[in-house]
């Protein structure tokens, strides 16, 4: 049993989307960032950077107990784990990485600089529209690539289109004038959000 300490942000919805596509045996511990739980000395033990989320595997490698932060470590230990969602040909697992990579570190930054920017006491307008210019065209680069190809990273479903698909449907709820036209992107957004495990991992 992995014990998962997570919030609805979309760090917190890829850690959860991992586990639930991976079918790994979980129990999740809400995290109330409003109320500062991420502060406690309890969650600081786990996580000093008081970052959201935190995986307690019980039976981690060797059988020994393994807490682990980061939500794009926490992916590919789910990935590893079970043995699902990495390509096994070296071609595909390397756009794979590729494609991963961008989601972690284009995407992901991204939306938090938005989400800090719209939602300061003093919005600077110009910042907020910089990032989500930005936004908009990695989100261009991806529907480029999803018209010639099914999945993120090729034509199977990989962890990439875990990653990607955490921050595209956490902005796509709160700032959707950004996620707009990119019917590519959209259609397989609508895909993967019609998986059951991806239903039961946005609703915290």
């Amino acid at each position: 049993m992995i014990d998962l300490y997570a919030a609805g942000t979309s760090n917190g919805l890829r850690a959860r989307m991992a586990l639930e596509e991976c079918g790994l045996a979980y129990q999740l511990h809400p995290i109330a960032l409003e109320k500062g739980e991420h502060k406690t000395p309890q969650f600081l033990a786990m996580n000093p950077n008081a970052q959201i989320p935190v995986i307690v595997d019980k039976e981690g490698p060797g059988g020994k107990p393994l807490t682990l932060s980061q939500s794009t470590a926490i992916l590919i230990y789910c990935g590893e784990k079970s043995g699902k969602y990495i390509p096994k040909d070296g071609t595909a697992r390397a756009a794979m990485w590729q494609a991963l990579m961008s989601a972690s570190t284009d995407i992901t930054p991204t939306i938090g600089s938005i989400f800090a920017v719209v939602r300061s006491k003093e919005p600077h307008v110009p910042t907020g529209n910089m990032f989500k210019d930005r936004f908009k065209q990695y989100l261009k680069v991806w529907d480029a690539s999803l018209a010639k190809q099914k999945y993120a990273a090729g034509s199977e479903m990989t962890l990439a289109d875990i990653s990607l698909y955490a921050g595209y449907v956490r902005v796509k709820a709160v700032s959707p004038d950004v996620c707009e036209g990119v019917p590519n992107v959209e259609r397989w957004g609508q895909e993967l959000g019609a998986r059951p495990a991806m239903q039961r991992a946005v609703k915290f």
